[in-house]
């Protein structure tokens, strides 16, 4: 649990301090500014939008200055400021994910800002049910994001195939990927492996809604995913690898899938691949050949899509500057100008919604949303100790790409990891 991961770190003084300097750093600059310190994940196109927001903010408060801390990826961004809280040296913002529950306990409430510095009336209800736990609003959404499928456009007209469909059956979208492979040149291969990804609990996790089986309910405490049910999601896939429609698995494990530099996608090896709305301007800006959406088979039948948070602007707790803080967090989500900025690279807000898109890629996310919105329904549960449940996932489905078990012992080690994680 990360709260014992928290109390662990906080013995570990000689880390805190080769991270944290052993002091708080970045308070005031030396030309008396107020110095606001945002830890954020991400690469290429999010650094650069980011700095430009920052830029047009300190253009119109010059008594404020922002001190981007980037790691690349959710998990050394999350490593850096575990230890820097131990240490006492946190960022004033910190980018969360779907684990924001984990650090409900460093976090601000935020309630006492409402209505007069932020304003949380134009931002999605949803949006800002999803900040709060236990009562307290803790996180600000970024943004609206949805799970879809990433196709490249170019390589399937260059192929002298259709272009897939928003919306398909899972009959017709396997039917699809049979064509496409007699069109496609050797070595490419019609869609990626999806359970190599990091985050390859969402596709199974959707999955399980489409047939009615949700991993959690937290009223309950319970799960409706099966052994049976989980070893049909396994089957799937090896249908699809053993058919060619699928890399075979040492192929498919040599892409890590994390970002658009290690994906099978740009790297021109598969058509269609799985993507968070919000990463498409990300995976554009990588290639120049141009990416479209699709929505996952069946969503049309089911509804089993949905629209989650992309992530969330928390404050730590023990801020020397919260409204300073909040204040451009405000910015960042309400206002027009860094709306047009962000884009939909954090997801889809409700004034980035309203300001309209700043680029073909933000066009074509609102272009899905439009076709794929009506096709969701609220988001299921998160599973307890998630981040254990997606990377032990992730490998009972190599176990079983790789032959070293069957999809039905596969399938029986998924329900019991999920009974494990509940009982946790």
């Amino acid at each position: 649990m990360k709260k014992t991961m928290l109390a662990l770190l906080l013995s570990l003084t000689g880390l805190a301090m080769i991270f944290a300097g052993g002091t708080k750093e970045g308070t005031a600059a030396d030309d008396g500014s107020t110095v606001i310190r945002w830890a954020y994940w991400g690469s290429g196109e999010r650094v650069t939008i980011s700095q430009e927001a920052i830029d047009l903010y300190e253009s119109r408060n010059p008594e404020i200055r922002v001190n981007p801390e980037v790691s690349g990826g959710a998990g050394d961004h999350f490593v850096k400021v575990d230890t820097q809280l131990a240490g006492g040296n946190g960022p004033d913002i910190i980018q969360m994910g779907g684990n924001i529950y984990d650090y409900a306990d460093v976090l601000l409430p935020l309630d006492k800002y409402a209505g007069t510095i932020l304003n949380v009336e134009v931002i999605d209800p949803s949006a800002v049910a999803s900040g709060t736990i236990n009562g307290k609003l803790l996180g600000v959404s970024t943004g609206v994001t949805m799970p879809s499928l990433v196709y490249n456009k170019t390589m399937i007209k260059k192929a002298g195939a259709p272009l897939p469909p928003k919306s398909m059956t899972y009959a017709e979208f396997r039917d699809y990927l049979v064509m496409l492979k007699d069109r496609l040149p050797a070595g490419v291969y019609p869609m990626q492996d999806i359970g190599v990804m990091s985050s390859n609990s969402t596709p199974f996790g959707y999955w399980t809604r489409y047939n009615g089986t949700p991993l959690y309910n937290a009223k309950t405490n319970t799960t409706s995913v099966t052994a049976a049910a989980a070893r049909k999601y396994l089957e799937l896939f090896k249908d699809f690898r053993d058919n060619g429609l699928i890399p075979p698995a040492d192929i498919a494990s040599g892409y890590a899938e994390g970002n658009a530099d290690s994906s099978a996608l740009i790297a021109g090896k598969v058509a269609i691949a799985y993507l968070f709305t919000n990463q498409l301007s990300g995976y554009q800006a990588a290639t120049t050949d141009k990416l479209d959406l699709i929505e996952f088979p069946g969503a049309a039948e089911t509804k089993a899509l949905w629209q989650a948070p992309s992530q969330f602007y928390t404050v730590n707790k023990d801020s020397s500057h919260p409204e300073e803080t909040v204040k451009f967090i405000n910015f960042l989500v309400n206002d027009p100008g860094a709306a047009r900025i962000l884009g939909s690279n954090r997801g889809a807000s409700a004034s980035a919604r309203a300001a309209g898109s700043s680029s073909e890629s933000d066009q074509t996310v609102l272009d899905y949303m439009s076709v794929a919105a009506p096709h969701s329904s609220p988001e299921t549960d998160h599973v307890p100790n998630d981040t254990e449940f997606n990377s032990t996932l992730f490998l009972i489905y190599q176990r079983v790409a790789f032959g070293q078990i069957s999809p039905a012992e596969g399938g029986g080690q998924i329900h019991d990891l999920l009974l494990r994680m509940i009982e946790k």
